[in-house]
């Protein structure tokens, strides 16, 4: 795999021609790269207002990057610029009143618990 280099993702998140996906109801991704063998995996989340993520455990170290609007979980609400590491073990749901876009970097995938 070659380096993927970014000069401008705030301008790249915002670019009407960006392709998104389905992700969670009311949720979109657009994937940097695919996961790897062991689901270390990077993208974009485009939340719409009022769009959330269900509670949710981390096996891995997760890094979001708010770059639009704001994001709200268990522990507070960010706004654009935050950057947020949750660790392995941490559980939370997440939701965006507003609406956002974020950067997501997982070490590992997340388990949606029931």
């Amino acid at each position: 795999m070659q380096s993927i280099v970014l000069p401008d993702l705030k301008a790249m998140a915002a670019d009407p021609e960006l392709a998104w996906e389905a992700f969670r109801p009311g949720v979109e991704i657009h994937r940097l790269y695919p996961p790897t063998s062991d689901g270390t995996a990077a993208a974009l989340l485009r939340y719409q207002p009022g769009a959330s993520v269900p509670r949710h455990l981390h096996t891995g170290f997760e890094h979001i990057l708010v770059l639009s609007g704001s994001q709200t979980d268990d522990n507070g609400t960010y706004p654009a610029g935050s950057l947020v590491v949750n660790p392995p073990g941490t559980r939370h749901t997440v939701s965006s009143p507003e609406g956002c876009i974020v950067l997501a970097i997982w070490a590992k995938p997340v388990e949606i618990e029931p």
